[in-house]
């Protein structure tokens, strides 16, 4: 029995050790949380390289996400209360970007944020054909 109590002792320590985080890490997922609900004000600039120029400037409030392909990155840039703009750009070996904070944005470093969303739980549906056919389906009409 002691030897139970050991273990569990040892299990729970192990738990709260690896729950554990730098006042960095918690700052930084939320800072990012914060961005990604378009709290935030970001400059994104991609950049050549090899020409030294500037190619693209994206200013407001944005949030940076990873591409479909291997070497791309999404903007999206809310630009109205219900109004949002997305930007899909490819990088290349000549072709950079960087983000920068414009405005300081205050974040908890002994809270972790979570944003709960109920609408987000119940899917908004697009229903494609005539109501005749919504009809039948959910009549039970095309499952005998």
């Amino acid at each position: 029995m002691n030897s139970t109590i050991k273990i569990i002792v040892a299990a729970v320590s192990a738990a709260v050790l690896v729950g554990c985080s730098d006042d960095a890490q918690v700052v930084g997922r939320n800072l990012s949380k914060a961005a990604d609900n378009f709290e935030v004000k970001r400059r994104v600039i991609f950049y050549n390289g090899i020409t030294g120029e500037y190619m693209l400037n994206i200013e407001g409030l944005c949030s940076l996400g990873k591409g479909s392909e291997t070497n791309s990155v999404t903007v999206t840039c809310k630009t109205a209360p219900d109004e949002y703009k997305r930007h899909f750009l490819g990088l290349s070996d000549n072709v950079t970007f960087f983000a920068e904070q414009v405005e300081g944005q205050g974040a908890s470093a002994y809270h972790y944020r979570v944003t709960f969303k109920p609408q987000s739980i119940l899917p908004d549906f697009d229903f494609r054909g005539s109501a005749s056919d919504a009809k039948e389906t959910y009549s039970g009409k095309h499952y005998e």
